[in-house]
């Protein structure tokens, strides 16, 4: 029993995306501390960024939060900037996706002008998708 447990768990995780197991691990190092999906924590869950961002706009947020913060309009923020590499960087936008719910909170108009305004800022993030 113990040996079928094993191999369907190992057959498992072969089905998952490595991006999103890359994303786990990512999740672990750097936001585990913050962001939880069962319990009371500092920073929204994956599942709320997920359904309200789009990955340019969860890769900004990455790399510069406090310009990003006052381009959705925060009053403040308190997640740090992380400087991943682009495999980090996908991986954890994938993972960060992987919860996603619905997308009927956002409007295309809110999405066309962050993607925009993302975009003229960051370039490199908006040019990393096409690769």
């Amino acid at each position: 029993m113990k040996r079928a447990a094993i191999l369907f768990l190992t057959g498992l995780c072969a089905m998952l995306p490595l991006s999103a197991v890359e994303g786990k691990k990512v999740f672990e190092t750097y936001c585990w501390g913050c962001h939880h999906q069962t319990a009371v924590a500092f920073g929204p869950p994956f599942s709320q960024i997920a359904s309200q961002r789009s990955a340019e706009e969860i890769q900004a947020m990455i790399v510069d939060p406090e310009r990003v913060s006052k381009v959705f309009g925060y009053k403040r923020n308190a997640m740090p900037a992380f400087k991943l590499t682009p495999e980090e960087m996908k991986a954890i936008t994938t993972y960060i996706l992987s919860f996603k719910v619905n997308d009927s909170n956002r409007t295309k108009q809110d999405t066309d002008q962050n993607k925009t305004i993302i975009q003229e800022a960051y370039p490199n993030i908006a040019s990393s998708k096409e690769r």
